[in-house]
């Protein structure tokens, strides 16, 4: 069978992948989410002329020139509004935040004031419009100043908030179902049998998911059972996921039967093995309008298809235009031989150089099967198919880990 390059099989994944429907969510539960509608302001920010200092509300003309002794007839505190006017030769007590009276221009702050009973003495003059903030001076009422298709921050909370939105519509979180396959797995705690291992990989796509904006069920770990399989398929199918992630049995052995389980229930198979290393045996189809994901067993490479697959998937479902995690330049750590046909991703370090850039450095055993390798690393570095030998010293692609 000829191998798909990634990026091929990456375009197959996403060709029918489209943004979720949206849905109204309170700004509590909206960081992270990306819009599907502009968002604008319901309100004009500030709403009126207000002081941006502690002091005394003024006319400008009053202050021009110093000392100018006028009489106190108000005070203002934010939210306490003074119902009067300011007449030439009057000023009103004014605190940050509280609306700038009738007839008043300008705030002088009180260190260049000398209050005295029911006067107060202008020691420095002030030009007009000193310290006010004016209505509007942020945004206006009508103003969209959170786009469609915007992936919202702890910032844009506080500006949706500020423009008087307590809901905002963004598109659906896509439902994630993580399904662990084989006979030897057995949850973390467990008393390991002969031929027992520990199922960890369901962990890590798990919280991969989640740090990417997907509601997630655990579906746990199902036997090498076609029974078992399908029910566990048909589950994920009444959870409503957008997307069934398996691990193990994607491959032709004869206890693999992840293939034959989703086969059994109409899977519509996009591609199954690609040029990559690791995770050659990784699968795509679609069952109705349910992704399947089929990851192999090895962790490292269950979680490297996770990194340039599932993680693209999951955004783009999202609305979010960054599909992929970005890859930037290093200088390579080790010299490198010359690759094969497969699309190489090494598990690497990264340490700044004696001029500061960042160097990889290939970590030395790169067997799909090592976790505690893939925890040390801190990026992929990629090697394109038959890409040549490279000396220590070169830049070289890298995807960083940990985002």
């Amino acid at each position: 069978m000829v191998l798909m390059p990634v990026a091929d099989a990456l375009a197959r994944i996403l060709q029918d992948a489209k943004p979720l429907a949206g849905e109204w969510a309170p700004l509590s539960d909206a960081a992270g989410r990306v819009l599907a509608e502009d968002v604008a302001a319901r309100t004009t920010q500030p709403p009126a002329a207000m002081s941006a200092m502690d002091g005394y509300a003024v006319r400008g003309a009053d202050v021009a020139s110093v000392p100018a002794t006028l009489k106190i007839v108000g005070e203002v505190a934010a939210g306490h509004p003074f119902s009067g006017a300011v007449k030439p030769g009057e000023a009103a007590r004014i605190f940050t935040g509280g609306v700038m009276p009738a007839g008043t221009d300008t705030v002088q702050i009180q260190e260049n004031a000398t209050r005295s009973g029911d006067t107060v003495t202008i020691n420095v003059p002030a030009a007009a419009g000193k310290n006010v903030r004016r209505a509007g001076l942020d945004f206006a009422q009508g103003d969209v100043l959170l786009p469609k298709s915007r992936r919202l921050t702890d910032r844009d909370l506080m500006l949706a908030a500020a423009m008087n939105h307590a809901n905002v519509p963004v598109h659906r979180q896509p439902k994630v179902a993580v399904l662990g396959t084989g006979d030897e797995l057995v949850p973390p705690g467990s008393a390991l049998q002969p031929g027992q291992i520990v199922y960890s990989n369901g962990f890590a796509l798990t919280a991969l998911a989640r740090q990417e904006g997907a509601a997630v069920t655990d579906l746990g770990i199902v036997p090498d059972r076609v029974d078992a399989t399908v029910a566990a398929i048909r589950r994920a199918r009444d959870l409503g996921a957008d997307i069934l992630v398996t691990c193990g049995g994607a491959s032709v052995g004869d206890h693999d039967l992840v293939q034959k389980s989703l086969a059994a229930e109409g899977l519509a198979l996009s591609f199954w093995k690609v040029a990559l290393r690791p995770g050659r045996p990784v699968m795509h189809g679609r069952l109705g309008d349910k992704h399947v994901l089929g990851l192999p067993g090895n962790p490292v490479s269950a979680y490297v298809c996770a990194i340039l697959f599932l993680v693209p998937l999951i955004r783009r479902l999202s609305g979010r235009a960054d599909l992929s995690l970005a890859s930037e330049s290093a200088v390579l750590g080790a010299d490198l031989p010359a690759n094969d046909e497969r699309m190489d991703f090494l598990r690497a370090t990264l340490r700044p150089g004696p001029d500061g850039a960042l160097v990889a450095a290939p970590l030395p055993i790169q067997d799909s099967s090592m976790m505690a390798a893939l925890a040390k690393a801190d990026c992929l570095l990629i090697r394109e198919p038959h890409a040549p030998a490279l000396k220590a010293g070169n830049r070289c692609p890298i995807v960083k880990l940990g985002f």
